[in-house]
């Protein structure tokens, strides 16, 4: 994951989103420009682009997924509601529609697999630089639960655009995304994503930075998710909003980091089989988080460290519709250290425990031992693998159940079979233990293959197939697989 406060000026990542008016009207950037206007661009540097992600099976290449990938090597904070992008995929992202991301070599060389590249040269405004990608994608998905089955045809078409301010000090980026689905033939739910994220990094000094980051993120409840409604049609449309503020400052040998968390989830209503609706306002909540980071700088390729975290979650509704008290207190504790040992080995491995309190004296604590960490390999040129490890708390809304503890396995890896032509591979395996005995535990395997080919700096083809299979205690397993093909246009 990447790091909260940058020690050093780069680009900022963030989740992109984009309403429906930014969508229509960024779609005129991609008009070709005149000569003059072209002249006046600046020259194309080999600058890299950030790698977009399916958000449900790693593997499938959709357009309008969120990047996640920085070169950086920590795994983030400790996991609280607050601070924590509502899509919490522990799966290593994929490549999709890519816009902007790492800075190239200083000689102009791709020191490692480049498969984020962009070599489009953008659009200049003033001192901003706007790169927006374009991307149509059509699709074939088969779900099957038990002896049911449900097979549609969809387009998904995305709309990313990363705006990156160009100043000597500070920076400013604001990035935004969006995707639309329509089905083609056949039946199924579609899955609209939105997502914006503005984040301002302050140069305070040379030893002090700070961030301030406002977002917004929609997306709409996956039909298999444990606190979906089983018999809707239309799962509920979930708005997530965002603040953010914090600080970090090297203090010699040592390196402390402050930031505070705010975030405001609201639930839209579902929509029955039956033509009714059901309201799902007594999930609207406000979660708040603190959390405290200090390393020790053995050397600059080795930084042990230790991370506290306090916060605190308050439902609209002191009771939901069950007379159930949902409200909790957070804390957290965890340890661990940081490795770069330069382009072919670096990572973040961390051990902590956390827990969630419940005001409710019905609801056990949510608790247990965390692991945290990433690891990124190049075993030579040309080739990138990443491994990744991640623990989350998924409260419930079951009756009598808490929530679960949820532990993701996941691997990444990327190979240039030629200069233009990228293959990819990722698994996943998520183990979801509920606490109560109240709801079957739940474990999810995913795996997926693609294709990226550059036919020029502005146009890309995919090719994506990928499979998901989820097994619970009890029940029917469910099987889901994809297979989809796109283009896609950076400017």
């Amino acid at each position: 994951m990447t790091p909260f406060y940058p020690r050093t000026k780069r680009t900022t990542l963030a989740r992109p989103a984009a309403t429906a008016a930014w969508l229509l009207a960024s779609c005129a950037l991609f008009l070709p420009q005149t000569a003059a206007a072209q002249a006046l661009l600046p020259a194309s540097d080999g600058t890299p682009a950030s790698t977009a992600a399916t958000a449900t099976i790693p593997g499938t290449t959709l357009p309008g997924a969120e990047p996640a990938p920085d070169a950086a090597i920590t795994t983030g904070s400790i996991s609280t509601d607050a601070g924590e992008p509502l899509l919490n995929d522990p799966t290593v992202d994929e490549d999709m529609a890519r816009t902007n991301m790492r800075e190239n070599t200083v000689d102009g060389l791709r020191s490692q697999l480049d498969i984020d590249r962009n070599d489009a040269q953008g659009l200049r405004f003033g001192s901003f630089v706007l790169k927006p990608t374009l991307g149509q994608t059509y699709n074939f998905e088969s779900n099957k639960t038990g002896s049911s089955k449900e097979n549609r045809s969809y387009l998904e078409t995305g709309l990313k655009g990363t705006l990156t301010s160009d100043w000597s000090r500070h920076q400013l980026t604001v990035t935004g995304e969006g995707t639309w689905q329509r089905n083609v033939s056949g039946s199924g739910e579609t899955e609209p994503t939105a997502d914006l994220e503005a984040a301002l990094r302050l140069d305070l000094s040379e030893q002090t930075t700070a961030t301030l980051k406002a977002g917004y993120h929609f997306e709409r409840e996956d039909s298999t998710d444990p606190n979906a409604i089983s018999n809707a049609s239309v799962q509920s449309g979930i708005d997530q909003y965002t603040l953010g503020a914090g600080i970090e400052r090297d203090f010699g040998i040592l390196r402390g980091s402050a930031k505070v968390d705010f975030d405001r989830y609201v639930y839209g209503n579902a929509e029955l089989e039956n033509g009714g609706t059901l309201s799902l306002k007594d999930r609207n909540r406000n979660a708040g988080a603190l959390t405290v980071r200090v390393g020790y700088e053995l050397s600059p390729a080795l930084i042990p460290f230790i991370e506290a975290s306090a916060g605190k979650s308050i439902y609209d509704l002191r009771r939901d519709t069950l007379g159930f008290e949902r409200s909790y207190n957070s804390y957290g504790a965890r340890a661990g250290v940081e490795a770069d040992l330069g382009e072919k080995l670096n990572g973040e491995i961390a051990l902590g425990y956390q827990t969630y309190r419940f005001k409710d004296s019905r609801l056990d604590d949510l608790k247990g031992f965390t692991v945290d960490g990433t690891i990124n390999w190049s075993p030579q040129r040309g080739t990138n693998i990443a491994y990744g490890v991640s623990t989350g708390i998924e409260p419930s809304t079951t009756a009598g159940e808490s929530g679960a503890m949820v532990y993701t396995l996941s691997s990444r890896a990327t190979h240039e079979l030629r200069n233009a032509l990228v293959a990819r591979l990722s698994n996943s395996l998520t183990l979801r233990n509920f606490s109560g005995g109240n709801l079957d535990d739940e474990r999810v395997w995913s795996t997926g293959a693609g294709l990226t080919w550059d036919l020029n700096r502005y146009l890309a083809l995919t090719g994506d197939v990928s499979y998901e299979r989820t097994t619970r205690d009890s029940g029917p397993a469910t099987n889901i697989a994809r297979v989809g093909v796109g283009l896609t246009l950076r400017r």
